[in-house]
């Protein structure tokens, strides 16, 4: 039975700030092979829910370069996985998971944010990082940036994704300073208190 846990978005924020200018050496960079803004939320993601989930295909998880979900290192695929739409719907799935929000007080760090072209194909994905005024500051890879303006990006449209928390089955947890320092990503057994 899945229990619902919820997300730390300051954890989330704080290893997308330490690494939103470098390369975290526990995960591949797609930098020049499709990009690697996805592949890098996911990260941030994961240190704000601590879970994986190993589900063949409509999984999130990363082992290596050749193990790892479509919803890690896809736009879409990321989209579908938190929102457990498409391909995704009716699938029992552990890890963060979202809405789609429309007004500004409905965001919150940690969240994400995808934009898209004016042929409505989305082609990047942050996570919010903090706001400045009326305006939304955003961590990202692929185009580096820590703490920059959302408004300063050229696109036609864009979507925000609020997590609303995360899903659990199993008692696993993978230690976020050791995700955050870049020393290790093995996942350890935990009690389900503890990770609450």
């Amino acid at each position: 039975m899945l229990t619902q846990i919820p997300y730390n978005r300051e954890k989330a924020v704080e290893y997308a700030r330490r690494w939103a200018l470098s390369r975290n050496p526990l995960f591949v960079d797609f930098t020049g092979g499709g990009g690697n803004c996805t592949n890098f939320v996911s990260q941030s993601l994961l240190a704000g829910c601590g879970v994986m989930d190993f589900t063949p295909t409509f999984g999130w998880y990363y082992r290596s370069i050749n193990d790892r979900a479509p919803a890690w290192s896809g736009v879409d695929e990321m989209y579908g996985f938190l929102t457990g739409s498409g391909d995704f719907e009716g699938q029992t799935m552990q890890g963060p998971f979202a809405t789609e929000v429309r007004m500004r007080r409905q965001i919150e760090i940690g969240d994400v944010v995808q934009l898209a072209n004016s042929e409505g194909a989305f082609y990047h994905t942050l996570i919010i990082s903090g706001f400045e005024g009326n305006d939304i500051l955003v961590c990202a890879h692929s185009d580096d940036a820590l703490d920059r303006r959302l408004s300063t990006y050229n696109y036609a449209t864009l979507r925000v994704l609020h997590i609303e928390g995360v899903l659990i089955d199993l008692p696993l947890e993978i230690p976020f300073q050791n995700l955050l320092d870049g020393t290790a990503l093995q996942v350890i057994s935990a009690q389900i208190e503890d990770v609450i």
